[in-house]
């Protein structure tokens, strides 16, 4: 079944077209049909979640807000422990990837849990956050910059953000960080953006501006029956 699913999967990526006068109405259009299979396909290819979620060390009695959310996917990593937190907040603009977030919920119980179809860029839940993540979201958010300012307004003094995403390097990145050849620059960024998705060299540099790194990782991950490629993702924990 899983073989099927991804034929389905990687046909919606690289051959149906995306419709849409908004950014809703053309997330629903890329995910809509693909929601039901998205988890078990996305596990293989968007790695460092859950490193993410564990560096994090989201602790009982604190309020997480996952911005981007999907199905919720990143709760798994600490299920067990969802139950202790005070509140989360799966906001996405996708309709699909929520009724699917809301199925996990109920399946797991979980009362203190909440799926919002909100733009990240201008949600404001009732209370501020402990810990605000993006996780794969941040380059299929059209206005990232407002997004992050947005997420450091409703971040607690002292909270933590957390970002994994695909990524590209400036051409001279800043000492200690990965520099990419001039292939990886350019065709990572064009394979992408047929599905929307916006591989940036200036994400990285603008959330070490915004926010104090705590961790900052740089590595490659392997894609899904393609062979030998490798695209490059970050991890970054901050505070502030």
């Amino acid at each position: 079944m899983t073989v099927f699913q991804d034929i389905h999967t990687l046909y919606r990526m690289a051959l149906a077209p995306i419709r849409g006068k908004t950014h809703a109405q053309r997330l629903e259009s890329f995910y809509g049909n693909q929601a039901k299979g998205y988890d078990d396909f996305r596990k293989r290819l968007l790695q460092g979640r859950k490193e993410l979620i564990d560096e994090l060390n989201i602790s009982p009695g604190e309020t997480w807000l996952d911005m981007g959310a999907g199905t919720g996917a990143n709760l798994e990593f600490v299920a067990d422990q969802v139950p202790d937190f005070e509140r989360v907040y799966l906001v996405d603009l996708c309709s699909s990837l929520l009724s699917v977030a809301n199925e996990r919920i109920a399946a797991r119980g979980w009362s203190n849990v909440e799926t919002v179809q909100a733009d990240v860029a201008t949600f404001t839940p009732s209370r501020q956050a402990d810990v605000i993540t993006f996780s794969y979201s941040l380059t299929m958010i059209p206005n990232w910059i407002q997004a992050l300012t947005n997420a450091r307004v409703l971040l607690k003094p002292g909270g933590r953000i957390g970002v994994v995403d695909f990524y590209v390097s400036q051409k001279y990145p800043a000492a200690g960080q990965v520099r990419h050849n001039w292939w990886m620059r350019h065709f990572w960024p064009i394979w992408f953006e047929t599905d929307n998705v916006h591989l940036s060299k200036d994400h990285l540099p603008f959330l070490a501006d915004m926010f104090t790194p705590r961790a900052v990782v740089e590595s490659m991950a392997r894609v899904p029956y393609l062979p030998g490629l490798r695209v490059p993702y970050y991890r970054f924990v901050g505070g502030c």
